[in-house]
C-alpha cells in the first residue's frame, strides 16, 4: 500500500541529516558564531537511521539522500551508505555535500554505493565565496566536484542559492563550469531559513529572472522531465554538454507534487521544509518497536502539510535553521 499523504500524494523520498554540524559557516544557514552543537548521545547511530530506514522502505520510501549540516563531517559514512544498500527498497541513494571533503571521499563513497552527489557551490569568485562561507575553500570544493565528477560521470550536480548582488555576477562563469564537466548547475531561489531570519521576499533572485540572465551567455534547450516529482526545471546547454536547472520554491512552488519527508540528525521528522511542528521518533527508535514506529510515520505522513505558505501574510518561519533542518 502506497505511503499517502490526505492530499493524494505519494510519498517516496527521505532526506536524513546525519549531522547538524559543518566545516562552512554560509551566511543563509548558520550564524557566524553561537550556535549549539547537537550532543552527541542525541545524534542517530548509524544502526537506528537503518532501523527507521528499514521500517520506512518497508512503507514506500524508496528514494534516500544523506545531508546535513556537512555529511561528510561525520566519521564513517561510507560505512552508513553501505549499510543502507543492503535494505532491498533502496532504490537510489544519493549525497548533498559541501565538496570540502570530497576530493579526499569521493572514491570510497562510489565504492560503498552512492548513486548520486549534489555539491553545494553559490559562487565561483574567491572573495564572493569567502564572504558567503566565512572559509576561504573555493580550491577544495572546484577540487571536490572534479574529483566527483571523475567516479560519478553524468552524476553530478551544483546546488547554487541564488542571491542578488551574487548571482547575476556569474552566469557566465557556472555555464562555462557545466559546459566544461558536463554536469548540471541549479539555481535554488532563496528561502527564509537563514539563521539570523534577515529573508524578506525582496532578496528572491526567481528562477526567471536567472533563466533570462544565463540565456544571454549560452544556448538552452529544455529537457523533459525524467521524474515528475523533481523540483527542478532544467535545461540543457544546445552544446551537448552541461545544462542549468532552476529551483523555483518562492515564485513558482511546487507543494503539489512534493513526495519527500525530512529526518533531523536527532531523529525528528518533519514534513515539509518550513514545518513549524516536527515528530520525536528518538523514543521510539530506542524503547519502541517497529509496529509503533511504522504507525507513527504513517499517521505523520498522512498529516503532511498541503504546502510551505511562503507567499501567505500569515505565513510561520521554522524555529530552526537550514543546518539543523537538513539540506
Amino acid at each position: 500500500m502506497p505511503l499517502n499523504d490526505a492530499y493524494g500524494r505519494v510519498i517516496t523520498k527521505m532526506r536524513i541529516s546525519v549531522t547538524d554540524r559543518c566545516d562552512l559557516r554560509c551566511t543563509y544557514c548558520m550564524p557566524a558564531e553561537g550556535l549549539q552543537w547537537l550532543p552527541k548521545a542525541e545524534i542517530l547511530s548509524f544502526e537506528e537511521i537503518v532501523r527507521i530506514l528499514k521500517v520506512s522502505t518497508e512503507l514506500g520510501i524508496r528514494k534516500v539522500r544523506l545531508t546535513g549540516g556537512e555529511p561528510l563531517v561525520r566519521s564513517g559514512i561510507p560505512t552508513l551508505i553501505r549499510m543502507i544498500r543492503e535494505l532491498p527498497n533502496v532504490k537510489d541513494l544519493a549525497m548533498t555535500t559541501n565538496g570540502i571533503q570530497l576530493a579526499q571521499f569521493a572514491p570510497a563513497l562510489a565504492e560503498a554505493g552512492l548513486d548520486r552527489i549534489n555539491i553545494s557551490l553559490d559562487s565561483l569568485d574567491r572573495d564572493r565565496f569567502h564572504q558567503l562561507t566565512r572559509r576561504d575553500a573555493i580550491d577544495r570544493v572546484l577540487e571536490g566536484i572534479r574529483a566527483a565528477s571523475d567516479v560519478f560521470p553524468g552524476r553530478v550536480k551544483i546546488n547554487a542559492v541564488a542571491m542578488k548582488g551574487v548571482t547575476e555576477l556569474e552566469y557566465k562563469a557556472f555555464a562555462e563550469l557545466a559546459e566544461e564537466l558536463d554536469l548540471i548547475v541549479r539555481f535554488i531561489e532563496f528561502m527564509p531559513l537563514d539563521a539570523e531570519a534577515k529573508w524578506v521576499a525582496g532578496d528572491v533572485l526567481t528562477g526567471s529572472e536567472i533563466l533570462a540572465g544565463m540565456q544571454k551567455h549560452v544556448e538552452l534547450e529544455e529537457k523533459p522531465f525524467s521524474d515528475v516529482h523533481s523540483p527542478a526545471v532544467e535545461y540543457r546547454f544546445k552544446s551537448g554538454r552541461g545544462g542549468v536547472g532552476f529551483i523555483n520554491s518562492v515564485s513558482q512552488p511546487f507543494c503539489e507534487s512534493c513526495d519527500r519527508v525530512r529526518l533531523t540528525a536527532h531523529g525528528r521528522l518533519r514534513t515539509c521544509l518550513f514545518s513549524i511542528q516536527e515528530t520525536d521518533l528518538l523514543p521510539i527508535i530506542r524503547t519502541g518497536s517497529e509496529e509503533e514506529l511504522g504507525r507513527v510515520l504513517t499517521q505523520c505522513i498522512w498529516n503532511k502539510e498541503e504546502g510551505h505558505q511562503i507567499n501567505n501574510p500569515d505565513f510561520q518561519r521554522s524555529d530552526r535553521p537550514m543546518s539543523q533542518i537538513g539540506g
